[in-house]
């Protein structure tokens, strides 16, 4: 392709996606303007009921937070809480994308429909019915293990392990679908070749199936990332808004405290500035690393 060509192309391509960029920076430029002008002010109940004026901080409130050692302990909960759901949506969801392949139309349909149930369950109502699964008194699985009376979400890690589980039961669907989609787009002819060759299943897997798959694992991979990293409603309904003495919080529920129990809507504004450039900085990841696979962006 020619320079004035590839030239032509972007013209047509800015062109084709200038319409939905202004949408798009109506709908979320605005409000990410108002977050980061709020996290400049003290910004209180006072200030909100007009009994007082705002005061500038400046970058008051970020030297505060990235001084505060709760905020880091919340921030490294909130990176291995993340880091649990997503290695866990994508081994769970790889396992059952390579089952649905082997396994005969009818299982295979029930496999999907399961588990397209389970991704569109709405989170409050997914957690919810958890919840009630583990009940301390009435739960059906203390049922079933005889431990009536036992809690589940009192622990501080046996609640993550219990919110991680069910961010994965709710997540690995997108992560199965696209995999098993991926795997069937996989020539024949390649598996053929390299089964000729003496290649055995792992071989095949490790040197064939994976190398061509890569883009689709970047895809989910990092998707996964933002999606859990800014977990809020599984974690604030089973463990009741960040659990005993906020030993569950992580960063999501942290700055809604700060935000509406504490009254300080500057502090969470700071929060919720800091989480979006952290997933801004992913999302820069993700582009770079779609560059530089080749596919394109």
């Amino acid at each position: 392709m020619t320079t004035a060509a590839a030239r032509g192309d972007g013209r047509a391509a800015f062109a084709y996606l200038l319409p939905t960029g202004l949408i798009l920076l109506g709908l979320m430029g605005y409000p990410l303007y108002q977050l980061i002008m709020i996290s400049l002010f003290d910004y209180g109940q006072e200030q909100v009921s007009g009994g007082a004026p705002l005061e500038f901080l400046g970058l008051g409130h970020y030297t505060q937070q990235l001084t505060d050692p709760k905020f880091w302990t919340v921030f490294g909960q909130t990176v291995g809480f993340a880091g649990v759901c997503v290695l866990g949506t994508l081994v769970f969801g790889a396992a059952l994308a390579v089952l649905a392949t082997r396994v005969r139309p009818w299982a295979r349909n029930t496999l999907f429909l399961a588990a397209m149930s389970a991704w569109s369950t709405p989170a409050v109502a997914g957690s919810t019915i958890w919840l009630f699964l583990f009940d301390t008194n009435f739960g059906f699985v203390n049922e079933v293990l005889g431990i009536q009376g036992f809690s589940w979400t009192f622990d501080r890690w046996l609640a993550f392990g219990l919110v991680a589980a069910q961010v994965i039961w709710c997540s690995f669907p997108f992560v199965m679908v696209t995999l098993y989609a991926g795997i069937k787009a996989i020539p024949g002819e390649v598996i053929e070749a390299a089964a000729l060759d003496g290649a055995g299943a792992i071989r095949t897997a490790r040197s064939v199936i994976l190398p061509l798959l890569r883009p689709l694992l970047i895809v989910v991979t990092i998707q996964s990332v933002i999606w859990d990293f800014k977990v809020f409603t599984q974690i604030y309904i089973m463990t009741g808004g960040g659990g005993i003495a906020g030993r569950n919080l992580v960063l999501n529920v942290y700055a809604y405290q700060q935000a509406f129990a504490a009254s300080d809507y500057g502090l969470g504004a700071t929060i919720g500035v800091v989480m979006t450039v952290l997933l801004l900085i992913i999302t820069l990841g993700y582009l770079r690393a779609l560059r530089r696979t080749g596919e394109p962006l």
